[in-house]
């Protein structure tokens, strides 16, 4: 086996962070947002049943 080639300097980090696109929807609005862009606002059974699903997938708060 070879041997490892090793730097004498220390690493250093340029920057962290997030991109967060411009276009983002939050999964409360995503309902209200999908059945607008589908057309499918007539369709209120359907849209309250979104919401009972969002909800019911929500972290517990603590």
């Amino acid at each position: 086996m070879g041997s490892v080639a090793r730097s004498s300097s220390v690493a250093a980090i340029l920057a962290i962070g997030t991109a967060n696109p411009p276009n983002i929807i939050l999964q409360s609005e995503y309902p209200d947002f999908y059945f607008r862009i589908t057309k499918s606002d007539h369709m209120l059974d359907l849209k309250q049943k979104f919401d009972r699903i969002y909800k019911a997938t929500q972290p517990m708060k603590m």
